[in-house]
């Protein structure tokens, strides 16, 4: 395989499309650096390993030589994007964008390297536009073009309203393409009509039209729903590692491998295929392969110190092997007369509610220091440390202080 087709190859692992394929295939084989363009809206102060599908493939550019532009849409975010929602966004508020685009600067280098990304804000051309700008900008597309995207379809039939200045947003997006003379545009899935919007403006600019490269959304812990932090199914790149690992290791195991597709730099996609070949003759235990999935995520968003201590914590209640005291610890502030055992299953986090953990104490799922507890009066008073577990694979390590 030549330099091109293998970097081609890389480039499409995990891909959901690429427009056009044969395109990008020509520009990788010029030998010169593509310009490779992303666009994140600030719409939340933290990022979860969901948004790191599009950044993993930003680092791949990268490593392949070429300029990754991080794209903060300040400007975009003050409208919001309508992709995938039946109503009207509430746009977020200058401040709003600003703290949150500081955050993000400073999460996206977990992943990419600092010293090869290029970080923009779109407000630096549309900061500038007049309003004249604006409407010939909105003169180079049609409402009847507009309407033929999903979300609008369904809402327009639906009788659900459309702001006007959500028509806006696919066009900016597209501008900034021509803004950055953009080579190659990365997004998920829900975002291909305004990939395309980019494409259609390059066009109209006299600039070669981007490739458009769409990468699949990432499903959650649940396996079934897009990851979101609204849906609770999630892991944030800031979390400690020890939450990377234990959350990563209560997957399933099909979800496992798409995780390692869209996920992994360390896995190929041969030694992928070995994996799953071994797992599914019984040569390997899925486990030990989540657990390196594990390793790997954990590695990524702290080192491979905290990785190694967060996965010897997870040996050590989950398989009895080692020293629980490797387990970050977390305070938990209790009143003077205490807390009953399933307030303090749900103050840790694990359990929803008081009666789901009264249910898991009925079931015998609950477990205190590697003991089954069933008592449901039991209380805990300031001082007391422990390692709490519900099931097999949900604890923690806490501390009782004052409140």
């Amino acid at each position: 395989m030549s330099e091109p087709e293998q970097a081609l190859a890389t480039i499409a692992r995990g891909a959901d499309e690429i427009i056009k394929r044969e395109d990008l295939a020509e520009r990788l084989k010029s030998g010169r650096p593509l310009r490779i363009k992303a666009g994140f809206d600030p719409t939340a102060p933290d990022l979860h390993i969901g948004h790191t599908v599009l950044l993993n493939k930003m680092r791949q550019f990268q490593d392949l030589g070429h300029q990754v532009i991080f794209l903060i849409g300040d400007f975009t975010g003050m409208i919001g994007d309508p992709t995938g929602k039946n109503v009207t966004r509430k746009p977020l508020t200058r401040e709003d964008v600003l703290a949150n685009a500081e955050t993000y600067a400073e999460q996206v280098y977990k992943v990419l390297d600092r010293e090869k990304t290029e970080l923009r804000f779109n407000s630096e051309w549309f900061g500038a536009m007049s309003a004249a700008d604006m409407i010939r900008l909105a003169a180079q597309h049609t409402v009847a073009r507009m309407l033929e995207r999903d979300d609008f379809t369904k809402r327009y039939a639906a009788q659900q309203p459309i702001a006007i200045h959500e028509f806006l947003y696919p066009l900016v997006q597209g501008y900034d393409s021509v803004a950055l003379k953009a080579d190659v545009e990365l997004g998920g899935t829900d975002q291909k009509f305004n990939l395309l919007m980019g494409r259609a403006l390059q066009e109209h600019h006299g600039q070669p039209p981007q490739i458009v490269l769409t990468m699949p959304l990432l499903e959650g812990l649940d396996g079934v729903n897009k990851m979101s932090k609204s849906l609770g199914n999630y892991i944030g790149i800031n979390e400690p590692a020890i939450d990377i690992v234990t959350k990563t290791m209560k997957i399933g195991d099909e979800l496992m491998w798409r995780w390692f597709e869209l996920l992994s730099f360390d896995v190929s996609l041969d030694e992928l295929a070995r994996m799953k070949r071994d797992v599914g003759s019984g040569a390997l235990n899925p486990r030990d392969a989540k657990l390196r999935l594990a390793r790997e995520l954990a590695a990524r968003f702290h080192d491979a110190a905290a990785a190694e201590l967060a996965i010897a914590g997870w040996h050590a209640v989950v398989r009895g092997e080692g020293d629980t005291s490797l387990l970050p610890q977390a305070d938990i502030a209790v009143p003077a007369e205490g807390l009953r055992l399933a307030a303090l299953l749900t103050a840790a986090g694990l359990a929803s509610s008081n009666s789901e953990a009264n249910r898991k104490l009925k079931e015998r799922a609950v477990r205190i220091d590697a003991e089954v507890v069933e008592d449901a009066q039991r209380i805990f008073h300031v001082g007391f440390e422990g390692v709490l577990q519900v099931g097999k694979r949900n604890f923690a390590r806490v501390r009782l202080i004052a409140a």
